[in-house]
């Protein structure tokens, strides 16, 4: 039995937090200029999760790969595997298990964004053409319907941005991008039901007193004079109740008054202009629904799941994150209990002894 002055003070389990701080700060950093090791190691916790190890059968600790949908199980690493689709292009030295494929939402999302593209191009594709005249009788949209057209136009155009924001998300596999999509799909939408309620409103309700009231005090002569070229009219109900004087319109003029082919024009074009729109709602209605349960499963992580190059680990940055997890050990439990959980059959060529004084005392905290 050893004399109670032989005895060394115990050591305590935990160092304290001043003693660990100024010890950490006085420890210089790993170089990492001009070396493959990445930042990370600058940054590892005090102590390590379950999931950054797997215990083999006999094998010791061996680093894990993961990433898809096996990211998400209970301690699973977030380490992926060579080529996978959420880091295409990355070059982690190993094969893929299986070829990338598209899932099913990601199958749905293409086909609701295409047929949405398609109604989006044609809508925008005929307001276009009312713009640049090339329908019959399309000058009298522009006159007496400007409000409506301009309403639509822009929602066509808003339809189209929104597509497009969608093939963006859907092309590079963005839930970002997506998650815009999906909102610009309520806006969108807003945008189509506005000209479909006015055009609904103005046919449905006294569209006869809305055209006396606009031939009377909105369309003023230039308005009137384009109507009546238009449609072949003069005058409002003959040529002598507010007309404008052309060379086809005139006091003794056989062209008969404008009210009843304007009022006939507008009954139909009202007509085909709100169900038109409204048929549009359920195809609108379809991609927002499509955006908000499938948006989130085209990739299994946000975005690409891309970390900067100088931040992925790589063999030799787990080699010194782990002898520095097995050194802090060591200084608080001692070696045998350093190395039973940090031996790994990978790293063992790069990791120095724990036992080693000199290597102990650099890495000391």
């Amino acid at each position: 039995m050893l004399p109670h002055d032989a005895l060394e003070p115990p050591r305590p389990p935990f160092a304290s937090s001043d003693a660990a701080s100024s010890s950490r700060s006085s420890s210089p950093a790993p170089s990492i200029a001009g070396s493959s090791l990445s930042l990370q190691i600058n940054y590892v916790p005090t102590k390590f999760s379950a999931g950054m190890r797997q215990r083999g059968r006999g094998k010791g600790a061996t680093n894990k790969i993961g990433g898809g949908v096996d990211a998400f199980r209970a301690g699973e690493a977030r380490m992926p595997r060579a080529n996978e689709e959420d880091y295409d292009g990355v070059d982690f030295g190993a094969k893929s298990r299986k070829k990338a494929k598209w899932n099913r939402f990601k199958w749905v999302l293409v086909c609701s964004n295409t047929i949405y593209t398609l109604f989006a191009l044609g809508a925008l594709a005929f307001m276009l053409t009312v713009w640049f005249d090339v329908w019959k009788h399309a000058d009298v949209l522009r006159v007496g319907n400007h409000p409506e057209l301009i309403l639509t136009t822009i929602a066509a155009a808003a339809a189209v941005l929104t597509a497009v924001v969608g093939w963006g998300g859907i092309v590079l596999n963005n839930r970002g991008f997506l998650a815009v999509y999906t909102f610009l799909l309520w806006i969108a939408f807003a945008l189509l039901v506005i000209p479909g309620y006015i055009t609904y409103k103005k046919f449905a309700f006294n569209l006869e007193g809305k055209i006396n009231k606009q031939w009377s005090e909105a369309l003023g002569a230039l308005g009137r004079l384009r109507i009546q070229d238009q449609l072949g009219c003069c005058g409002y109900f003959n040529p002598f109740v507010e007309a404008t004087v052309s060379s086809t319109c005139y006091s003794r003029t056989i062209l008969p008054g404008c009210k009843a082919p304007y009022l006939d024009y507008e009954k139909v074009v009202l007509n085909r202009w709100f169900v038109a729109i409204f048929g549009c709602v359920p195809l609108t209605i379809g991609a927002i629904v499509v955006g908000l349960l499938c948006s989130n499963h085209v990739t299994y992580r946000f975005g690409k799941g891309m970390m900067p190059k100088a931040y992925r680990l790589s063999e030799e940055s787990m080699a010194v994150i782990m002898n520095t997890y097995a050194s802090q050990l060591a200084e608080q439990y001692g070696t045998d209990m350093a190395d039973v959980p940090t031996r790994n059959p990978n790293l063992e060529s790069t990791r120095p002894s724990i036992s080693d004084p000199d290597h102990r005392e650099s890495t000391r905290l």
